[in-house]
C-alpha cells in the first residue's frame, strides 16, 4: 500500500521549485518608503526635503518611490467639508512640484518646467475648491428660503393640533432632508468630476499615465 503523503510534505514539495522575486519585494518596499516619505512631509513641509528623499533612492526603484509619494500627496486635494486650508494645500502643492521637478519633463507651459505648472494647477484648483464652498453656502441658503413657507405650514400646523407653539428643525424633517441632500450632492457631484480631472491633468504634468497602478 502506498503511503499516504501529509499535507505538509504536499505542500514543501509543491514550494521546492519556487524561487522568491526579491526584485518585487523591493519593488513594494519603495513604495511604502515613498508613501513614508510624503508622510513626514506633509507633517512638517518646512523641515523635510521631499525631492532629496527621491535622490537618495537607487535609480531602478526610483519612479516606484515617486509613484508612490504622489498618490499619498495627491490624495488630500479633495472637496471640503466644512475647514478648508489653502495653506496646507499650498504645501501639498509645492510636495508635488518636487516629484514634477525628477520626472525630468520640460513642461506644458514651455520652459517654465513641469513643477513650476504643477504649482500653478494647484493654485487653480485651491481657488476652485474656496468658490465650492461659497457655492455650497449659496445653495444651502437657497434651499432653506425655499423651503421656509412649507416649514412654517408644518409649524401652523402641529401648534394648532398640540396647542402651543412649535418649532420645526428643517434638517430633522424627511421631506426636507431628502431635497436638501439631493441638491447638495448634485453639486458636489459636479464639482468633484471637475477636480479628478485637476488631478488626472497633475499626474500628466508628473509623467504619470491614468494606467500607471
Amino acid at each position: 500500500m502506498a503511503m499516504i503523503k501529509s499535507a505538509l510534505e504536499l505542500a514543501l514539495e509543491k514550494t521546492q521549485g519556487l524561487k522568491v522575486d526579491e526584485a518585487f519585494i523591493l519593488a513594494g518596499e519603495e513604495k511604502v518608503e515613498g508613501r513614508r516619505a510624503a508622510g513626514r512631509y506633509l507633517d512638517d513641509p518646512a523641515s523635510f526635503n521631499l525631492g532629496a528623499a527621491l535622490k537618495g533612492r537607487k535609480p531602478e526603484y526610483r519612479e516606484i518611490f515617486r509613484k508612490a509619494a504622489f498618490d499619498v500627496l495627491v490624495a488630500q486635494i479633495q472637496l471640503p467639508n466644512g475647514f478648508f486650508s489653502p495653506e496646507k494645500l499650498e504645501a501639498v502643492g509645492e510636495g508635488i512640484a518636487a516629484l514634477a521637478h525628477a520626472s525630468g519633463q520640460k513642461g506644458l507651459l514651455g520652459s517654465r518646467g513641469s513643477d513650476k505648472e504643477a504649482v500653478a494647477l494647484v493654485q487653480q484648483i485651491s481657488g476652485f475648491l474656496a468658490k465650492y464652498q461659497e457655492d455650497l453656502k449659496k445653495v444651502e441658503q437657497a434651499i432653506r428660503t425655499q423651503w421656509a413657507p412649507k416649514l412654517k405650514e408644518k409649524e401652523r400646523q402641529m401648534s394648532a393640533r398640540l396647542g402651543q407653539d412649535v418649532r420645526l428643525d428643517p434638517m430633522k424633517d424627511p421631506e426636507f432632508a431628502a431635497f436638501y441632500k439631493q441638491n447638495v450632492e448634485n453639486l458636489r457631484a459636479r464639482y468633484a468630476e471637475t477636480l479628478e480631472g485637476a488631478k488626472a491633468q497633475l499626474a500628466s504634468i508628473c509623467g504619470f499615465s491614468t494606467d500607471d497602478a
